[in-house]
């Protein structure tokens, strides 16, 4: 098993004989022994050029990595990735077309001169995981994307390697069997202690399996914590933005006491929130909301804040309403789907500040809290 320890990773891509573009720029971050750490960002964040330098199959300019307490790259000296003790999972399958899922699958352990019993029993528990049980004897030419895709995952899982990289593996997969996948994975890696490093753009799937967030945007580390910390306490604006729905109601500070700040909002509330945030009374900021901490209601005639429903969108195990307040305000509310309101309907809005997060004119949220 093994940890691994990144410092001032930088990886640019050369162009024109330019200093090139920085891919990857100045990351570093701690991954446990045993660790579930998901790099999370959109598309050209530098996500997967971070996996790859991980892996060994890119250089960096910049920085080192160690694994296990090894250097494995530096400027000066990459080791190859056959000799890290890394498993890889590829988004685009790389499985050989001439072999069997079988022979796919059990291919490094054949090169890891492991008996042919031991070795059936093992692809066959590998199989069953991915549910391929069953198709040991056709050729990935035979198999549909999903199921080339879970047959690389089972060849990599198979050796139980001391750190795995996964570059989107369950994108080709249909959404049951995606659900049902995470919590698979998740249980494999708890029960065989391999320390994952995964690749997604996907929040729901970065919240569900990981120990740790390290979110990335545009080639930089923004913030690093746990799921219900990097959600709930989001470092910036434009990370509360990716992680999710947001409301982001401009505000004015009021008042300051320590590291509570009383805010007056749009809408007309005034709210005290706790924050890391030195701001001074009369400054801008804004409120961040999730939709599922703003609570509507009917109204019963007392003070409250009233909103007119503008929109309502039915999702299943949750009714999505937008309501504008009398200001023009748009909040955007989340409830059980048996609270049913009507577009045009007067509702009652009630704003639960405990997790909301405060930013100010910038777009920050100050230093990050422990939870």
């Amino acid at each position: 098993m093994a940890g691994i320890a990144i410092h001032g990773l930088t990886k640019r891509y050369r162009g024109n004989g330019g200093p090139g573009l920085a891919a990857v720029s100045d990351v570093s971050f701690d991954v446990a022994d045993g660790e579930f750490v998901t790099l999370l960002g959109p598309s050209g964040c530098g996500k997967t050029t971070t996996l790859r330098l991980i892996a060994g199959f890119l250089g960096p300019d910049a920085g080192t990595i160690h694994a296990g307490g090894r250097m494995v790259s530096s400027p000066d000296h990459v080791v190859p990735p056959e000799n890290r003790g890394m498993g890889m999972v590829f988004q685009n399958y790389a499985v050989w077309p001439h072999k069997t899922v079988y022979e796919n699958v059990a291919f490094g352990l054949k090169l890891r001169r492991v008996p042919a019993a031991d070795a059936r029993s093992k692809v066959g528990d590998a199989l069953a995981l991915v549910n391929l049980s069953g198709l040991e004897g056709r050729l990935p030419g035979e198999l549909s994307g999903g199921q080339q895709q879970r047959v690389a995952l089972a060849r990599s899982l198979v050796v139980e390697p001391g750190i795995l990289l996964l570059d989107e593996p369950l994108s080709n997969l249909d959404a049951k069997l995606r659900e049902r996948m995470r919590g698979e994975l998740k249980e494999l890696q708890r029960r065989t202690g391999i320390t994952f490093v995964y690749v997604t753009h996907d929040q729901a799937e970065a919240l569900a399996l990981s120990d740790k967030i390290a979110l990335m945007q545009h080639g930089r580390l923004v913030q690093l914590g746990t799921p219900r910390e990097v959600y709930e306490r989001p470092a910036s604006r434009e990370v509360a933005d990716f992680m999710g729905l947001v409301n982001l109601v401009p505000a004015t500070v009021s008042a300051t006491d320590g590291a509570r700040l009383t805010l007056k909002t749009a809408g007309g509330w005034t709210v005290q929130v706790e924050s890391e945030l030195r701001l001074r009374p009369g400054a801008s900021a804004e409120l961040a909301l999730r939709p599922e901490n703003v609570h509507l209601a009917a109204p019963d005639g007392s003070a409250q804040s009233l909103a007119r429903v503008a929109n309502s969108t039915f999702l299943g195990s949750i009714m999505e309403y937008e309501v504008a307040l009398a200001d023009g305000t748009l909040l955007r509310a989340q409830t059980h789907p048996s609270l049913k309101f009507a577009v045009g309907d007067h509702v009652a809005v009630r704003l639960d500040t405990a997790r909301a997060t405060v930013f100010d004119a910038n777009g920050g949220a100050g230093p990050q809290r422990e939870e």
